[in-house]
């Protein structure tokens, strides 16, 4: 192999892997911020113990915002089928604002937390179902 088909493989091996590294991994300044969703109660009456078939239910497809201190929404997340969101932030003080959905009577409450070196947030994203 010639030094020309050297030097066009080397390129073609470059540009391959900056494409399948780019976009794929946070930036070193972003942090992991993760929660769930759910719904209840379930079922009118509550049970001692508790019946699990009256566990709270995950909540698919919330549509949660995500603000900074000056108002403005720097994030949008959706819930996955089982409750489940994640998104990247850089460090900073955020308020989680759930939007209403389709079927719940009530909206979650807003929440803040703060991101950055050694805090990983947690959210427990509470829907009300409307029985009481």
């Amino acid at each position: 192999m010639n030094v020309a088909k050297l030097a066009v493989v080397g390129v073609v091996v470059a540009a391959t892997l900056l494409a399948t590294c780019g976009g794929t991994t946070p930036a070193a300044d972003e942090y992991a911020v993760t929660g769930t969703a759910h719904a209840g109660p379930v079922c009118p009456v509550q049970h001692d113990p508790p019946d699990p078939a009256c566990a709270d239910r995950p909540v698919a497809g919330a549509v949660l915002l995500i603000v900074d201190d000056a108002g403005r929404t720097v994030a949008e997340t959706r819930t996955d089928a089982d409750g489940h969101f994640t998104t990247e932030l850089p460090a900073g003080n955020y308020t989680l604002v759930p939007q209403p959905v389709e079927g719940l009577l009530g909206t979650a409450q807003p929440q803040t937390f703060t991101t950055g070196r050694g805090l990983a947030p947690a959210l427990d994203v509470a829907y009300g179902t409307g029985i009481r």
